[in-house]
């Protein structure tokens, strides 16, 4: 589904406008998202409760279908994000926009995941297995277990890839997941304060607020990380977050012009 924002045109913009209005916006049913529909949008996702970016996602436009929101990300848990790492609302907004799937769940109901084989290699071993029988299952199963990565297939089908790994070793295909709206892998489980494996996985099938809480577990306990963070050191943010191929994406520049985009709109907030 395409996001609406500022400067979308037609049928579907004329659609969300007639729900807006159904909620007393009272705009102008003209089929262009100016800035009076987006001031709309911002003002139903603070009703609401939903991260009030002025874009009309899957999730505002499942939220003025009916649909349940119950699990879907908030503005309050936001700002619980913001206040714990000791960051402005609007660095932690421009981390949501730029650096997550923009959904923790499928259709289904089930979290989003992305089974890596190649760490399902490695986590085999770190889990007792010797190299010789690791390569083994590969031989075996070499769309689950690999020394190279690859063998995607996206959305439902990775919970698939991933039952059929369990079949091999629970714990191990477990940590090969990354996991949630941040994609973080299931073998930092220790590392951010979980029980095992299997409580990772149960605690991101909760909600999206328990998926930013493990991110947020991430950059606390990667000091690099948090001081990039608080620094708005948005180029060493994304390095250390994305790896080398960050310049190549341009995922500083955009968390510094989604910075800059939420903490005006906040100073605006402020002086009315």
């Amino acid at each position: 589904m395409t996001a609406l924002r500022n400067g979308s045109r037609g049928l579907a913009v004329r659609q969300l406008q007639n729900q807006l209005n159904g909620h007393g916006a009272g705009l102008y049913v003209d089929g262009d998202f100016g800035d009076n529909t987006e001031a709309a949008v911002r003002a139903y996702q603070l009703k609401v409760g939903l991260v009030d970016d002025g874009v009309a996602g899957s999730k505002t436009l499942a939220a003025l279908a009916g649909a349940d929101i119950s699990r879907l990300l908030k503005r309050k848990d936001l700002q619980q994000a913001a206040d714990r790492l000791g960051v402005p609302l609007a660095s932690v907004m421009a981390v949501n926009q730029v650096e997550s799937k923009g959904e923790g769940f499928l259709s289904n109901g089930r979290p989003v995941i992305l089974f890596e084989r190649h760490v399902m290699f490695a986590r085999l071993q770190a889990n007792g297995m010797t190299e010789a029988e690791a390569d083994q299952r590969a031989a075996q199963y070499p769309a689950l277990v690999n020394r190279r990565t690859g063998g995607y297939a996206g959305g439902t089908v990775e919970h698939q890839r991933l039952a059929q790994a369990k079949q091999i070793h629970v714990a191990s295909a477990l940590e090969s997941a990354s996991w949630g709206l941040f994609q973080i892998m299931g073998y930092h489980w220790e590392r951010l304060g979980y029980l095992d494996a299997q409580h990772f996985a149960d605690t991101m099938s909760l909600s999206e607020a328990a998926q930013l809480d493990a991110f947020v577990c991430f950059i606390e306990t990667d000091p690099a990380l948090h001081k990039a963070l608080k620094g708005k050191k948005w180029a060493e943010f994304a390095k250390r977050y994305n790896g080398p191929a960050y310049a190549k994406n341009l995922y500083d520049v955009k968390l510094a012009r989604a910075y800059a985009q939420f903490a005006g709109e906040q100073a605006q907030e402020q002086a009315a």
